[in-house]
């Protein structure tokens, strides 16, 4: 993490970074926001960790709830892990943090139309299609950032052959607008840069049409009641 935090200094660019981070002996799915001057903006972790990931994967508690911040020249900037975007009271309160940027983050993910074993929801175009969805129901743009995985890293995991990350997957990797149109240039079978000019005027202009978490609510028959407080094991 230091040696990432002096390379955003060293190159002036903003960082959104997705990790496994252990804490004693607990390892928990997370992700952090760093600066242009190398600081480390925002951590948090994954809420609840998706079907076999809780088999070595903790929960993350309230203090992870919280977590749209602002970065110095880019925006109000969230994010959330993998099927969080499915997660409605989740989104919603994110919502509520005037997010402007969201950082969308997914591991590797193969294609249902050319054959994946998966659900239709864990392939590409299923997650392509909630990160849609997030981006016009929060009015903000997205950046849909999925991993790749190569033959060496399915050595690595012993995973050949397997339903899941069991082939070479190059990703699909997106910008999308806040009214959930795609802004970067198509994908290509290779690992690439991603790259498009983001203009938050476009978050204004869309929720003058609707706000879900302003002028588009009903706080007076609807809400959300949120307890962000961090739960330890001991308590005095």
């Amino acid at each position: 993490m230091k040696r990432i935090c002096a390379a955003a200094a060293e190159h002036q660019i903003n960082v959104a970074l997705g990790f496994s981070e252990r804490d004693g002996e607990s390892v928990y799915i997370a992700q952090a926001l760093i600066s242009e001057t190398g600081e480390i903006k925002m951590v948090r972790r994954k809420l609840k960790p998706t079907h076999m990931e809780r088999t070595i994967l903790g929960d993350a508690s309230g203090d992870c709830l919280a977590k749209v911040v602002d970065l110095p020249e880019v925006g109000r900037v969230g994010s959330l892990s993998c099927w969080e975007h499915i997660q409605p009271l989740l989104k919603y309160y994110t919502f509520s943090q005037g997010e402007q940027i969201h950082v969308a983050a997914w591991p590797p993910l193969d294609s249902f139309i050319h054959g994946s074993p998966g659900f239709y929801s864990m392939s590409v175009e299923g997650c392509r299609n909630q990160a849609q969805s997030y981006a016009i129901e929060s009015q903000a743009f997205v950046l849909h950032a999925t991993c790749v995985i190569t033959e060496a890293g399915i050595e690595l995991m012993k995973t050949k052959g397997a339903p899941i990350m069991g082939a070479s997957i190059v990703g699909s990797s997106a910008v999308i607008g806040p009214d959930g149109r795609i802004l970067s240039a198509p994908e290509t079978p290779n690992e690439q840069l991603i790259i498009a000019d983001l203009d938050l005027n476009l978050v204004t202009k869309t929720k003058t049409f609707a706000d879900a978490a302003g002028h588009y609510s009903r706080p007076d028959l609807m809400w959300l009641g949120v307890d962000d407080k961090k739960k330890s094991v001991v308590r005095a």
